[in-house]
């Protein structure tokens, strides 16, 4: 029996738009959710990714996939998607502030022709922070940090994208009548589109400079700045052309990542979620990666996610690890089903997840980090049960072995095979041979 595919009436979850009276961007986001409409495109197909600022709230209100990161880097975390999963629809929302703030990005992403659609929210000035000037804030314009009036000359997105190689450049207003008609024309385009969409900040810049509709498009011609479609040209994508000079090089680092075999088999009936928390310097995320290879050579799905201070070799290292024998649509954890503690840092992380945790969690801890409230079993490793001294880099590896393997979410053999090569071959395997002497 065929089965019939219902195109969506809409791309939009329940929960409403948080901005401003006013505020431009609500109208950006509902041309865009009507584009998709009109795309007819796969949700789980689609990734929004936005960074800071008012416009990097607008991921959350849609129902496809998500990627938000820091300011002014959204292009940058688009682009690694887009060339690991050429396949997917990557659309970046990020604001005049993030464009300003990742300018670098911007220039790279334009002469790289990565093939995204970029919608810049442009309100002229940082609204989410107390409406200070921006880069694209004009000549003369009163803001907080410029109260005799903006001196400096603003920043051409569209020219600036359009010299550096963009495929395709638009700029307009959220006010115009075929902004859905261009996000369209630019999501279609297969290289790196520019949609530099001028609105209101209410807040800030609308009642400092008393500023209206009219007054977007009086700016835009007092500054001389073209409006409409302004480049669109046929040049190479660059996750295609990558692929094509790949194929002509079997034997060289353009090939394809080694797509992992399903090997070995597991006993997991369920999703399991692993929280890993310990300290910098002790290979946390290196070993919660081992174990997810393992995971994903015994057939199951596999996600992990990792959290560091900005200090990076000090303060804590936690590893967010999601198993299951079905795909996983979301990779948060609000609760773990095991949870490890290697250290004081990890510890002191860990409190709310105990909390969490219910009769049928484990908790696995190293000896000496004193007592913790939890209603999850709590089992403390037998350390001086093993030969010799556990080096503080081998600890990660040996405790989720014993975690893991003595459950059999994956088994010692698919352990060993995702451990078993590269120059720390040796010291991976001696740790899960440890841990192994540790399971029930």
């Amino acid at each position: 029996m065929s089965t019939t595919i219902v195109p969506l009436a809409t791309y939009r979850n329940e929960t409403a738009y948080p901005f401003c009276p006013g505020c431009g961007h609500s109208s950006i986001l509902d041309q865009l959710n009507e584009a998709l409409v009109r795309l007819d495109l796969d949700p789980k197909q689609v990734v929004l990714v936005s960074d800071i600022g008012c416009s990097g709230l607008s991921d959350q209100y849609f129902a496809t996939s998500a990627f938000h990161g820091l300011h002014g880097r959204s292009l940058t975390y688009a682009a690694g998607i887009k060339l690991a999963r050429p396949e997917l629809e990557v659309i970046v929302i990020m604001g005049d502030g993030g464009t300003g703030i990742g300018g670098a990005h911007f220039l790279n992403a334009a002469r790289r022709n990565v093939g995204m659609t970029l919608l810049v929210f442009n309100n002229l000035n940082f609204g989410m922070t107390g409406g200070q000037h921006s880069t694209t804030t004009p000549f003369g314009a009163i803001t907080s940090t410029t109260p005799g009036g903006n001196l400096e000359r603003p920043l051409d997105i569209c020219a600036t994208a359009a010299v550096n190689g963009a495929a395709y450049v638009y700029r307009g207003t959220n006010f115009d009548a075929d902004l859905t008609d261009r996000m369209v024309e630019a999501i279609e385009t297969p290289g790196f589109s520019v949609l530099d969409i001028w609105d209101l900040c209410t807040a800030y810049f609308v009642p400092s400079n008393k500023f209206g509709k009219r007054s977007l498009e009086d700016t835009q011609k007092r500054l001389g700045l073209g409006t409409g479609v302004l480049e669109q040209r046929d040049v190479a994508e660059y996750a295609a052309a990558y692929r094509t000079e790949a194929a002509k090089r079997p034997h060289s680092p353009w090939l394809e990542p080694h797509l992992l075999e399903s090997e070995f088999t597991s006993d997991l009936d369920g999703p399991c979620r692993l929280l890993v928390m310990g300290s910098a310097g002790g290979k946390v995320r290196s070993a919660a990666r081992l174990i997810a290879e393992a995971a994903i050579r015994s057939g199951l799905h596999a996600t992990q996610a990792d959290d560091y201070p900005i200090t990076v070799k000090t303060g804590h290292s936690i590893a967010e690890l999601i198993f299951s024998s079905d795909p996983i649509d979301f990779a948060g954890i609000d609760r773990p089903d095991v949870m490890v503690i290697l250290s004081e840092d990890g510890l002191a992380k860990a409190g709310p997840y105990l909390a969490a945790m219910t009769s049928t969690g484990r908790v696995v801890m190293v000896p000496g980090l004193g007592d913790v409230e939890t209603r999850a079993a709590l089992e403390v490793l037998d350390l001086e049960r093993l030969p010799g001294r556990v080096a503080k880099t081998e600890l990660a590896l040996v405790a989720l072995t014993a975690a893991i393997v003595g459950q059999n979410v994956v088994s010692a053999e698919a352990l060993r095979a995702a451990a078993g090569r590269g120059r720390y071959a040796e010291k991976n395997l001696t740790a899960i041979a440890n841990g192994l002497e540790l399971t029930p």
